[in-house]
């Protein structure tokens, strides 16, 4: 089996990496920077908004993780043409090789209006679209090409709404949000077998989360992190989080802000 990851040299990408390793796999890497390859590994350098170098890269390509792309907020010309353009021109590559299964990294972003159920019930896995971005406009896109080519074309698509992926939580938000490596790693794993489209948060099943995963669970992830195991020091040096301010009760924290960046 042959899995194309673009974006490989991003911080997502650079965490996956060894965790997407089996026996009888090749992981193809892409990117608009070299890489050297591994065991079990093969680089191709392509720019997403070139479709002919993306078709090569999608040559005997039997599943794609999509993780290229402007990862922040940049000016609209930048983010079309990397996150827009370039998800539609990878996924037309997809659909022209004959790909059966594609795992688009989305973002909590393309929700990030959304808040705190008042229930204190979950946030949904569907939540309407409310980006809180230029950045989350170009993944609530990327969930719409990805729902398109499933209903058009058959092709299974499951999209990630991602959290906080680092080695570990870093502040009190991320207590909420954090997804470790290793879930993230199963997460993508249960996405590549998935069948039909899916919208699923990437989050671990921490004791804070008020994301739901109810769709992942349905897909086969099993998390087996909880952010509450990093806690006590975050706790310590910054305190118990105030669930009513932004940073804490909506989807995108301060990307919500009208400050962020000095943009609006």
């Amino acid at each position: 089996m042959r899995i194309l990851v673009t974006g490989a040299a991003g911080k997502v990408g650079t965490l996956l990496r060894p965790r997407l390793a089996r026996e009888g796999r090749i992981v193809r890497l892409s990117d608009v920077v070299p890489l050297e390859a591994g065991p079990g590994e093969e680089v191709v350098l392509a720019d997403l908004a070139d479709a002919d170098a993306v078709a090569a890269a999608m040559k005997g390509v039997d599943a794609v993780i999509h993780l290229g792309g402007q990862s922040r907020e940049h000016p609209w010309a930048d983010i079309v043409r990397a996150n827009m353009d370039g998800t539609y021109v990878l996924m037309e590559a997809a659909r022209q090789e004959g790909v059966r299964h594609v795992v688009l990294m989305g973002s909590h972003h393309a929700a990030g209006f959304h808040t705190r159920p008042a229930d204190g019930s979950e946030l949904p896995d569907y939540a309407f679209p409310r980006p809180d971005t230029l950045y989350g406009v170009s993944k609530v896109v990327m969930e719409a090409l990805g729902s398109l080519y499933h209903d058009r074309f058959g092709m299974n698509v499951t999209v990630v709404r991602l959290g906080t992926c680092n080695e570990g939580s870093a502040d009190t938000r991320g207590l909420s949000t954090w997804i470790s490596p290793d879930d993230c790693a199963r997460l993508v794993e249960a996405a590549l077998t998935a069948t039909g489209y899916h919208v699923v948060w990437g989050v671990s099943d921490n004791t804070r989360r008020w994301w739901s995963l109810e769709e992942a669970k349905a897909i086969g992830y099993e998390s087996l992190d909880d952010s509450e195991a990093h806690a006590g020091p975050i706790l310590a040096e910054q305190g118990e989080p105030d669930l009513t301010e932004p940073l804490h009760d909506r989807a995108g924290g301060v990307f919500t802000l009208n400050e962020l960046g000095g943009r609006w």
